[in-house]
């Protein structure tokens, strides 16, 4: 079982990243802004169901990789280390998103729902980042990797989908305050890149 101390960790870092504003939430607030908090909600939810399947081909390629091979293992830890500096320089670098500025046309809740599911499964960025994130709290002396990836991967989940919800539900008027406020959106950038760099250079440390 996950230990109190490494699961406390995860919880807090989990909810600072889901609670600020990133691809998925612009995604969930534009629909939502457009069409409605039960398009938004839609969104949201078709976005976690595709955390899901990349939290399971997570589980099943890193524990084998833990379970075969030391140099596998740390290779895959190296790589996502940089994968998630290039997120947080790109992060830190880009422009403010025009996803809430561009108008889009009302769908329904179910096209929002499969669109959500698409847009996060085809995305190999997620899936490298669900290798790269949910290793750096598993330990192997905690028992079982598959079942410690299942509930961090489960958490994750959870949390992001209360976060998307609860952004849908209030993406009227969150909408109306972005588009007024571009620096608000340049500064979320800045954080969550500030993230990134973060857990790059966590990930880059672990020892196995």
């Amino acid at each position: 079982m996950i230990d109190l101390a490494t699961l406390t960790a995860y919880v807090l870092i989990v909810l600072g990243f889901v609670f600020i504003p990133g691809p998925a939430t612009l995604l969930t607030v534009a629909r939502a802004t457009t069409s409605g908090a039960r398009v938004g909600v839609a969104t949201g939810a078709g976005i976690a169901v595709g955390d899901l399947i990349h939290t399971i081909t997570a589980i099943i390629g890193i524990s084998a990789v833990i379970a075969a091979s030391a140099t596998l293992f740390s290779a895959i830890k190296y790589l996502g280390a940089a994968y998630l500096f290039y997120l947080g320089i790109r992060a830190l670098i880009e422009k403010v998103p025009v996803a809430l500025a561009s108008g889009s046309p009302a769908i329904s809740a179910g096209a929002a729902f499969r669109q959500g599911l698409l847009t996060e499964v085809l995305n190999p960025k997620t899936a490298l980042f669900f290798l790269a994130f949910l290793p750096q709290f598993v330990r192997p002396e905690n028992g079982a990797v598959s079942l410690q990836m299942a509930i961090l991967g489960g958490i994750f989940i959870l949390l992001g989908l209360v976060s998307t919800v609860a952004f849908a539900l209030g993406a009227g008027r969150l909408g109306q305050f972005l588009r007024r406020r571009p620096a608000v959106l340049k500064w979320q950038g800045k954080v969550v890149g500030g993230i990134y760099c973060a857990l790059g250079l966590r990930l880059a440390m672990q020892q196995r």
